[in-house]
């Protein structure tokens, strides 16, 4: 399959994205600028209501560009929420110039792993020493792996539910990952591996465009004594490499504390990608905003 779209976007600015959270009802408006085909800028905000603060929109990880985003885009985006308040999960590092259209910092940001994806020979030789040995072992291993689409019954969504809550992590909600399945076919995939006919790891992928997310993981005692989420993970990156995606986007790295998933997303050669920050765009507070100390944004 050919990629077509030239932004490498996100997840959660995706069309498939968008496309899944329309089926479950939920307020979405997506923007560009540029032609329809391909855009020099594209967004994504959806619409929720939380607790004690009523409605908000949402950007997580937008706007996507080939460039970085210049301030009177910012200003834009804040001026259209003057009514109600915009929470934006920033894609860039453009502290100073939110700050300057009224954003109000929240969090500080997040850091991804983002692994390029390649012909075998090239993504193999970006591994670490470690990480190919096991990979090698996993071959040796008895695993029968096979790659499947992701349904909303299959073990690993239940699975993926329970390690949330007992390693303590927040993940997308279920039904909304079975609705991204039902919503965009052959998007949603799950690779397993099974030895002497019992399932011992399996990892899910969602793709989206030039890029892929690796949504979730799941591997047993049994799993982990053989190797086996690295015969899986190599099997999607050469999956995926082959239908022209670039990139697989493997989730938040934190060595303080998940430092052996850490160690294990960064020896396949993936690159560290900081985030911009979680801001909030309120009309009453924006004045404030633009007048913080420049420590307070960064």
């Amino acid at each position: 399959m050919q990629i077509m779209e030239s932004l490498v976007l996100p997840l959660t600015q995706s069309p498939q994205y968008a496309r899944t959270l329309k089926a479950l009802g939920l307020g979405v408006r997506c923007g560009f600028t540029g032609p329809e085909h391909d855009p020099d800028m594209r967004w994504l905000v959806q619409s929720r209501r939380l607790p004690v603060i009523g409605q908000v929109d949402l950007m997580s990880r937008g706007p996507v560009s080939h460039d970085p985003t210049p301030p009177e885009t910012w200003l834009r985006l804040a001026r259209a929420q003057r009514a109600r308040p915009l929470i934006l999960n920033a894609a860039q590092q453009n502290a100073l110039s939110l700050r300057a259209a009224g954003f109000w910092p929240l969090m500080t940001p997040a850091t991804l792993a983002i692994l390029p994806l390649a012909p075998p020979d090239q993504m193999r030789a970006a591994m670490l020493q470690k990480w190919r040995n096991r990979l090698n072992r996993s071959a040796r291993a008895d695993l029968r792996l096979t790659r499947h689409a992701l349904t909303g019954d299959h073990w690993i969504m239940r699975a993926e539910v329970l390690q949330a809550r007992t390693r303590h992590y927040r993940t997308l909600p279920p039904a909304l990952i079975a609705a991204f399945a039902r919503e965009n076919p052959g998007h949603a995939l799950v690779w397993e591996a099974r030895h002497n006919g019992v399932a011992v790891a399996a990892i899910a992928v969602l793709r989206h465009g030039p890029m892929a997310t690796w949504q979730m993981g799941v591997s047993l005692p049994e799993g982990r004594r053989l190797n086996a989420m690295n015969a899986l993970l190599w099997k999607a990156m050469t999956y995926l490499s082959a239908r022209g995606h670039s990139q697989l986007d493997l989730g938040i790295v934190n060595s303080d504390d998940s430092p052996g998933l850490m160690h294990f997303k960064l020896g396949t050669g993936a690159r560290l990608h900081r985030l911009g920050g979680t801001w909030l765009h309120l009309g009453a507070l924006a004045p404030i905003a633009r007048r913080l100390p420049g420590r307070l944004a960064a």
